[in-house]
């Protein structure tokens, strides 16, 4: 009998199917530190429990894209392992804060399938929550990875394609218990720019460059514990490893700070595509827009939808061709919904 897993092929899945992830992980101040090693992390809310506790909670929290990548890489020698590229992501909530000394599990279920015309790839459909150690949820999220078959002669799978939402509603978002920004202090955030002075259709060139180094990529994929083949391996991949797409989204994010500093907790993510391969080399470079504003029942706390763009050169503001394909440039379309000082 076979010690070893090799991942699961397209053919190896069946909807309905739940993947319980292997290795819980303790959330430590380490992931913290890391994180804002890699990426210029700088939101206050993420940064300082004093603040943290001006804003109503009891210490501050881990950033909330550290809980999408720990939960997101446990799914990773389930879902994608043997991925050509990750496609999509919906209906993502955060459901609650995650702090130091919490530990985390993911569970996922197989929600759609479709085989796609050249025969030797298909798409799986997955959604993934995130546990604490009380069972309670901490994270869902939808995403669609197209992965390889092992045996191009396996009969295709009846398609089966989810419905789901291109955009939470304000309703759907989950507010963190106790959050009051009603004595939110800009001077210490950083920037004065309050929810009240964004408008929708709002652009903000986010000014900052990173350039993406190989061994930076590769210490954040393993230290999410991603061990998708590839992130490291050149024989999997020939033309160069794939920068990990949750590093790109960090990096982005990171950077949305000089404009949105004041965006300080993500609790929605509405949709994402990852439209062209980031390597080694690319500087990354961010922009956003206003999509939408809400108010929430929390006080002093308004919901602000914004569409975040990586790109790794051209002009800021130019995101898909007059064929309405991305442009070359663009690594990264992001749609997310933060909570924001009114």
């Amino acid at each position: 009998m076979a010690k070893t897993n090799p991942g699961r092929f397209f053919e190896d899945y069946a909807v309905g199917d739940v993947l319980t992830h292997a290795v819980p992980r303790t959330v430590s101040g380490g992931e913290r530190a890391l994180y804002h090693a890699l990426y210029p992390a700088r939101h206050a809310l993420y940064s300082s429990d004093e603040f943290a506790k001006g804003c109503g909670l009891p210490a501050s929290p881990v950033d909330d894209l550290i809980t999408f990548h720990m939960v997101f890489g446990k799914t990773v020698p389930d879902v994608s392992l043997n991925a050509v590229a990750n496609l999509g992501y919906a209906e993502g909530r955060w459901l609650k804060p995650v702090y130091e000394g919490d530990t985390l599990t993911s569970v996922s279920e197989v929600i759609g399938l479709k085989q796609n015309s050249n025969g030797k790839t298909g798409v799986v459909y997955v959604r993934t929550t995130g546990r604490n150690q009380h069972g309670e949820p901490v994270l869902d999220y939808c995403r669609w990875v197209m992965v390889r078959k092992k045996n191009v002669d396996a009969p295709a799978p009846d398609t089966v394609l989810p419905e789901l939402k291109t955009v939470l509603a304000p309703g759907d978002l989950v507010i963190p218990e106790g959050l009051d920004f009603s004595t939110y202090d800009t001077a210490l955030a950083g920037e004065p720019h309050r929810w009240g002075d964004y408008e929708i259709g709002e652009t903000i060139d986010h000014v900052d460059g990173v350039t993406i180094e190989e061994a930076e990529h590769m210490l954040a994929t393993r230290l999410w514990q991603n061990t998708a083949k590839v992130h490291f391996d050149v024989s999997v991949r020939p033309e160069g490893r794939l920068i990990y797409g949750g590093h790109v989204i960090s990096m982005a994010r990171a950077l949305s700070f000089n404009g949105l500093a004041n965006a300080q907790m993500i609790v929605g993510l509405n949709g994402g595509a990852h439209a062209n391969p980031c390597m080694a080399g690319d500087t990354v470079r961010a922009w956003s827009e206003v999509l939408d504003k809400a108010e929430t029942s929390a006080p002093g706390v308004g919901a602000i939808r914004l569409r975040l763009v990586a790109t790794k050169g051209g002009e800021p503001f130019a995101l898909k061709d007059e064929g309405g394909k991305y442009r070359p440039e663009v690594l990264l379309d992001l749609d997310y919904w933060a909570l924001m000082p009114i």
